[in-house]
C-alpha cells in the first residue's frame, strides 16, 4: 500500500499567560496554545479547524477519512502543514470526485468548538460491520481507566483540552496504541484515525477500544464505528442521538467510567463482567 508522504510539523502545545489567583497573587499558568488550520485539498480551501496542533497531518488525514471525503488514504499523495501560514496543503492524486456535491451540506454538531460534518450524519451507518466477537472484561475497563489516569496529559497542567486514546484489548493488560489531546474530542478522534490510516500493520486485533473524555454523541459514535472500533468508553455520559446509533451498529457504548464505576448503555454481551472485583472493591473500603 502506497502510504501519503507527511511533514512532522512541530508547535507547541501549551503557552505561559500571566494571571490572578484567588490571593490576588500574580502568577505564571500553562494554558493550551489553539491556533487555526486551515485545510486545502487541491489548493480550494475546505475548512479550518481550531487545533492544539500536536499531531497536524495526522489530524487532517483522519478529518477526510472521518468525512467520507476520500474512501482510501491511497487517494493522497500528500500533506504539507506549515504552521508559519496556519495551513495544511493537501495533494491528491486524482482528485476527489463530486467534491462540491460531497461538502454542499454541512451538519454543526455538538463537538466542542463547533464541530461540523458534511452531508448526512447518519449516511451509510447501516453499511457498517463490526466485529461480532470482540469484547472486553471487567478487569481489562478498570486496567484501561487506571492508565488513563496515570497517564501525564497536557490536561494535567493547562486544562481545557479533551483526550482520545486507542487500546488494543486482546491482551490481559490493555496496551495504548496511541493518546491524543486536543481542543476538541472531534479533532482528537480524527487524528486517531489518521493514525490508523497510517500504520495498519499495527491494527492486526479486532479488540480495539477507543477511549474518551467527553460525552459520546452520535458524532462519536459514527467516527468509532467508522473506524472498526467495537467498544467505546468514555468518562463522560451518552446522548440519545448516540445510544440509537450504537445500538443500530452493535457498539458496546459505556459511559461514567471513572475509577470503579460505569455505565454500560448498549451491547452489554461485550461486556465480560466480574462480580467479584466489585466486591473486593467495597471490601477494601469497608
Amino acid at each position: 500500500m502506497t502510504l501519503p508522504r507527511l511533514t512532522q510539523a512541530q508547535a507547541p502545545l501549551t503557552c505561559e499567560v500571566s494571571a490572578i489567583n484567588e490571593f490576588g497573587e500574580h502568577i505564571s499558568v500553562s494554558i493550551p496554545a489553539e491556533r487555526a488550520l486551515t485545510v486545502y485539498v487541491d489548493k480550494r480551501e475546505l475548512v479550518t479547524l481550531m487545533t492544539l496542533g500536536a499531531h497536524p497531518e495526522l489530524l487532517v488525514l483522519g478529518y477526510l477519512r472521518n468525512q467520507r471525503l476520500v474512501k482510501s488514504i491511497q487517494e493522497i499523495a500528500s500533506i504539507t502543514v506549515d504552521w508559519e501560514v496556519g495551513a495544511a496543503a493537501v495533494k491528491t492524486r486524482n482528485g476527489i470526485a463530486d467534491m462540491e456535491e460531497k461538502t454542499a451540506k454541512r451538519v454543526v454538531t455538538t463537538g466542542c468548538g463547533q464541530g461540523s460534518v458534511f452531508g448526512g450524519l447518519m449516511d451509510e451507518v447501516d453499511q457498517i460491520k463490526l466485529s461480532a466477537n470482540a469484547s472486553m472484561t471487567q478487569s481489562q475497563l478498570y486496567a484501561l481507566v487506571n492508565t488513563i489516569r496515570l497517564k501525564e496529559t497536557t490536561y494535567k497542567s493547562a486544562g481545557s483540552v479533551h483526550a482520545c486514546a486507542l487500546f488494543d484489548s486482546a491482551g490481559s493488560e490493555p496496551e495504548m496504541l496511541i493518546f491524543v489531546e486536543d481542543v476538541g474530542r472531534h479533532n482528537a478522534i480524527d487524528t486517531i484515525a489518521g493514525w490508523m490510516s497510517m500504520n495498519p500493520e499495527k491494527l492486526t486485533s479486532s479488540e480495539l477500544v477507543f477511549y474518551t473524555t467527553g460525552r459520546l454523541t452520535s458524532e462519536m459514535v459514527i467516527k468509532s464505528a467508522q473506524m472498526g472500533v467495537p467498544i467505546v468508553v468514555s468518562r463522560s455520559g451518552i446522548t440519545q442521538m448516540g445510544h440509537q446509533v450504537a445500538e443500530v451498529v452493535g457498539l458496546c457504548a459505556i459511559g461514567r467510567a471513572t475509577n470503579k464505576r460505569f455505565i454500560c448503555y448498549t451491547s452489554a454481551q461485550r461486556l465480560v463482567l466480574q462480580p467479584g472485583l466489585v466486591a473486593q472493591t467495597l471490601a477494601s473500603q469497608g
